[in-house]
Order: structure tokens, then C-alpha cells, then sequence
């Protein structure tokens, strides 16, 4: 590895050569990386959304590509505890794309207003099914089948998306809502019209953050319906997405598209009984999802709870046709966890290493968009940090600075709000470092810092 210093003193350009193992697959491969334009980081505040930095673009030439936001103008960073924030962001990108355009689907059928296992709307009690538990007779109206509707699986599927919003940065991506469900004859359990509109647009894709949290407040008013219309709903997509005739949103042709499709079922219409799953139903759906990836779309689908994970062929080869990711959600409520932590940046993980103390910090907030912003320990003077990211095909980039911290006090609100941050993340990062890859990823980085430690 070789470090050359540009004009700037707070600049660098690192250029690094190695070997990545990929253990799953016995294979290894040569990854040449050019990072650019790094600089000295130190916070805007002590805390703050990663999407209102402003990083410096890195190298488009870098298959990883990290860039480090630096606001201290020559200031130490202070902090009461002896942990210094760290932000910029991270990009795996394969080429050169125009921003993103991400449309949110979700299943909006019948069976959503089921229980989704957390405290959705905050009000100290978790919705349940009291036809599955123990209670007196006469406890809820008969035919109840969830104590809170602000805790259903549909709830959960809003809170998620509205999560996923708020940690984008409008000035790169577009974001747009649609639901499906199917409209269904109470008499013959079949669709209420032959050729009848299943999927509907609740939002164009915009940069207007706000229009389109309000459109699914709107969703969430109306409540569920009806069957599970796979194919409707991608059809929809495809259409806004890829700017086709009959579509509301403007095209971005040079945009990455993304579709994040939330479902707690498997598909049900367009054909047949809304009870019964025909083989037509996933086929209509895996054909929508071939023309999906025809026009350069890549769905990443979630199947939420017993019902969608029993036979998930539907959801998992959608995502495997267009080269996106199938994520099961044993419990439909964690979807506001795991889309929080979804990606469209091809990043995985990013890590700090302090190689002055030799610690490692993990407590690291990753963005959709590949912003990041968290802690790593430091002491009193000079620190060198490493800042490494975790590609989705294996890959590596990492870069170094060094970064002066003095030690300063915290006023009461401060440190209030960090405690929350703290406790928010605890349950985030539970979830994140069940993932394997991750694990593998975190636990060579221990021992190359090992390593490190015991060369003369």
C-alpha cells in the first residue's frame, strides 16, 4: 500500500492492492482500489442525520468507494466521553449512475391488519390475537383478531417505509409509494371484475420527502382489503420506474431503480379463489418481474411473518430474476428494522478501527444511500483511524486520517439525546450482526488489527 498526499493538507489519495477471499465459494480475486479525496472528519453537531452531510465525492473510478466529511475547520473534535463521531459515506456502485429512484410496494391485503408482534404505534401495549391466547370469554368482540390495530402488520410495513424515507438524502434519490391488494367477490371469493385494478399509486417518485410520508399516512388510514396481487403491483412499478406510457412519474433513464416490495402473504390473484395461491398467480408475478429486469429494475422483496415465509417461491424468485435480495422477517414487526438498514449504495458494513488504542468500533449507523455516521474510541491528542466498508460481493475499501480529540463536557439535553440514540441502536445492531457475511467481515478486521499489533 502507498499513500500520496495531494496539495490539501486534509487530502489524500490512497491507492490499494489485494487479495479478497470469498469463503462461501472457495474463490479469490485481485481488487485494484483508488480512493480520492479524503478529509479529516469531525461532526456538525454532536448528533445529526447522515443524509444532511455533504460529503466530498470519492474516485468514480473505486469499486469501493469511501469519502470522509470534514467540518472542524482545524479544531479538535471534543466530546465528555472519550469517543469521537466519525461521518461520510460509502459506495460500491458497478458504473456510473444519475442518483436513485426507489419505489416502495406494499401489500395492503386482508390479512395485513393481523398483529405484527411490536409496539407499532408507541402506546406501551403489543397487539395480539386474542383467538390465539388465553383470555375470558367476552374479552373482545367475536371475530377479533388483533387488540390494536395501530400494532398490525400493515402498521409496521408504514413505519418501515416512513423509516426508510428519513434516513434518504433528497438530493440523489426520488422515492415513491404504490399498494396492491385485489378486490374480491364476497359470493365467489374471486376477483370483484375481470382485468380490475389491484395496484394503485399513492405517490410519484419525488424528492418531496414530506408529500410522500403524508401518502402513506394515507395508505395506513384506509386500512386493509382484499387478496394479494404480486403481479399488479410489479407491473405498476415497472411502469413508473421505467417512465412508461399511462405512468405519473418523470423517467430518469441514467437512475438506478429499485423496488423495496413488502408482503405478508403469497400471491392469491389474479386467478382463482383469493384463499388459494394458484401456480398462474406466482407465474403472473414472475413474468412481471422478468419485464421488470428487461428494463433495468432490481426488486428487493420482504416476506413478513409465517404466512409469506411458508411458501416463498413468489417472493424469492422475484428477487433472484433481477438481481435483487430476498430478506425473511420471522416477525413481521422487525421489518422497520431491516429496511432502516437497507442499501442501495452496495454496502454491507462499515467499521472504525482506532489504530493508535487498537480499538474497533461497530457502533456505526448505515444509511440506505451509504451515508454513515457513529463513534470510535480514542484518547486524549493524535488519533489514526481506519474507516473500512463492506461490499456486497465481498469486496473491501478502507481509508485512513488522523483525527486530534480533546476531552469536554455534555449538558443534560445532550446527553439525553445520546442515550436514546444508544438505546435505539442496541436493537438495530442486534438484528445487523446476525447477518454472516457481516460477522466474517467484522472478525478479519479483528485479526488484521491483531496482526498489525504483533509486527515489529
Amino acid at each position: 500500500m502507498h499513500s500520496e498526499f495531494a496539495s490539501s493538507p486534509t487530502q489524500w489519495e490512497v491507492s490499494l492492492v489485494y487479495t479478497a477471499s470469498d469463503e462461501s465459494h472457495s474463490r479469490c480475486w485481485e481488487i485494484q482500489m483508488l480512493i480520492r479525496t479524503v478529509s479529516i472528519l469531525a461532526p456538525l453537531a454532536l448528533l445529526g442525520p447522515a443524509a444532511s452531510a455533504a460529503p466530498v465525492a470519492s474516485a468514480a473510478t473505486s469499486p469501493v468507494r469511501i469519502s470522509i466529511e470534514d467540518s472542524t475547520s482545524g479544531e479538535p473534535v471534543r466530546n465528555t466521553v472519550h469517543q469521537a463521531p466519525v461521518r461520510g459515506s460509502a459506495s460500491a456502485e458497478q458504473g456510473r449512475s444519475q442518483g436513485v429512484d426507489v419505489l416502495i410496494v406494499i401489500d395492503v391485503s386482508g390479512s395485513t391488519r393481523e398483529p405484527s408482534g411490536v409496539d407499532v404505534n408507541g402506546n406501551g401495549q403489543v397487539g395480539f390475537d386474542p383467538r390465539q391466547e388465553r383470555v375470558p370469554p367476552g374479552t373482545y368482540p367475536p371475530g377479533t383478531s388483533n387488540t390494536d390495530s395501530g400494532d398490525s402488520i400493515l402498521a409496521a410495513e408504514i413505519a418501515a417505509a416512513d423509516a426508510l424515507i428519513q434516513n434518504l438524502d433528497p438530493r440523489t434519490l426520488r422515492v415513491g409509494v404504490l399498494s396492491f391488494a385485489g378486490e374480491v367477490n364476497p359470493l365467489t371469493l374471486q376477483q370483484a371484475e375481470y382485468g380490475q385494478q389491484d395496484a394503485w399509486l399513492e405517490a410519484s417518485l419525488t424528492s418531496d420527502f414530506l408529500q410522500v410520508r403524508r401518502a402513506l399516512q394515507n395508505i395506513l388510514t384506509r386500512g386493509p382489503r382484499g387478496g394479494t396481487n404480486f403481479a399488479a403491483g410489479v407491473r405498476l412499478a415497472v411502469t413508473e420506474l421505467a417512465g412508461l406510457y399511462g405512468g405519473n412519474s418523470d423517467p430518469r433513464p441514467d437512475a438506478k431503480k429499485v423496488v423495496m416490495f413488502l408482503t405478508d402473504g403469497i400471491p392469491s390473484f389474479p386467478f382463482g379463489s383469493s384463499r388459494v395461491s394458484d401456480p398462474g398467480d406466482t407465474e403472473a408475478a414472475l413474468n412481471a418481474a422478468r419485464v421488470a429486469h428487461k428494463a433495468g429494475i432490481t426488486i428487493n422483496t420482504y416476506a413478513l411473518g409465517p404466512v409469506a415465509l411458508s411458501n416463498p417461491i413468489a417472493a424469492t424468485e422475484m428477487s433472484r430474476i433481477t438481481l435483487g435480495t430476498f430478506t425473511p422477517v420471522q416477525n413481521p414487526g422487525d421489518v422497520i428494522t431491516y429496511l432502516r438498514s437497507a442499501s442501495f449504495s452496495n454496502v454491507e458494513d462499515v467499521i472504525f478501527t482506532n489504530l493508535t488504542t487498537r480499538e474497533i468500533s461497530e457502533d456505526v449507523q448505515l444509511s440506505p444511500d451509504g451515508n454513515f455516521s457513529g463513534y470510535v474510541p480514542v484518547r486524549e491528542g493524535v488519533n489514526r483511524v481506519r474507516v473500512t466498508a463492506l461490499a456486497t460481493d465481498g469486496s473491501e475499501g478502507s481509508v485512513e486520517f488522523d483525527l486530534e480529540f480533546q476531552v469536554s463536557g455534555l449538558n443534560s439535553r445532550e446527553l439525553s439525546i445520546e442515550l436514546e440514540r444508544i438505546r435505539r441502536q442496541n436493537r438495530e445492531l442486534q438484528i445487523l450482526v446476525e447477518n454472516d457475511r457481516i460477522q466474517r467481515f467484522r472478525a478479519k478486521q479483528r485479526k488484521e488489527l491483531k496482526i498489525e499489533a504483533e509486527e515489529p
